[in-house]
């Protein structure tokens, strides 16, 4: 018998003057980047939280501590290989990632088909069963003030 999941995930980090600005694995050119332990991708970062959640593995922070050394700087990509590695010693597969990225600058849907392509190397899947949106907050609140970037995941899982 064949068992799917579904899972959530959230994240969201701070922007700041001069910083990269990385997401999905692509460098986005901006005044301002997302601040963070490792490369501080937001949309990867959901992304792990959703698949670490459907398969009740608890979560990002869990597993990649921001006390840790080893993940200062790191890539998130490789952060959502091992998350990829983790399901699988489980038994679990991605039947698909749908995620939304919320900023107001830069646009993001000119990256999204270099990301899906990140993604997909990373997750061991293909980039049909990977979608990637963007809105912005209609200068609303600190994602409005581009004081910060949200992204929200959520995926399948099955055995």
């Amino acid at each position: 018998m064949s068992k799917i999941r579904v899972g959530f995930g959230f994240d969201v980090h701070q922007l700041k003057e001069n910083h990269p600005f990385i997401v999905g694995g692509v460098h986005l050119e901006h005044h301002s980047g997302a601040f963070g332990h490792s490369d501080a991708d937001v949309l990867l970062h959901a992304i792990c939280d959703a698949l670490l959640g459907a398969a009740n593995l608890r979560d990002i922070g869990y597993h990649f501590s921001n006390t840790d050394e080893r993940w200062r700087g790191i890539s998130s990509l490789i952060l959502l290989e091992h998350v990829v590695v983790l399901l699988a010693e489980k038994g679990w597969s991605i039947g698909n990632i749908d995620a939304m990225i919320c900023l107001e600058a830069p646009k993001i849907n000119p990256h999204v088909p270099a990301m899906k392509i990140n993604i997909a190397k990373a997750a061991g899947i293909s980039e049909d069963d990977i979608s990637i949106k963007a809105t912005t907050n209609e200068q609303l609140g600190f994602i409005g003030r581009e004081e910060g970037v949200v992204a929200y995941a959520v995926c399948l899982i099955e055995k």
